[in-house]
């Protein structure tokens, strides 16, 4: 038999996962991460461009990144409609 202690105990566990889940959803969604994503993307490709030997690697890493920014912001667009669908 479950006990009103136990109980307490339990609702405020999920209490807690549930701030978690909302915390990582909330960075999951936030600019700050799309914009570090973005830098680090930017760096990554700018090295990869030297090593390369890729001609104007800073301007040319721009494309990436770029494109990174404009996948975040189509994604919503597409995840409702695929909700809709799966609905």
């Amino acid at each position: 038999m479950t006990t009103l202690k136990q109980l307490e105990k339990e609702i405020e566990n999920i209490k807690k996962r549930n701030k978690k889940v909302e915390a990582d959803k909330a960075w999951e969604t936030s600019l700050a991460r799309k914009l570090i994503i973005s830098i680090l993307t930017y760096i990554t490709v700018v090295v990869f461009f030297f090593v390369a030997e890729v001609p104007k690697p800073f301007v040319n890493a721009i494309v990436p990144s770029i494109g990174f920014i404009l996948s975040t912001l189509s994604v919503p667009f597409f995840k409702k409609i695929w909700l809709r669908r799966y609905k």
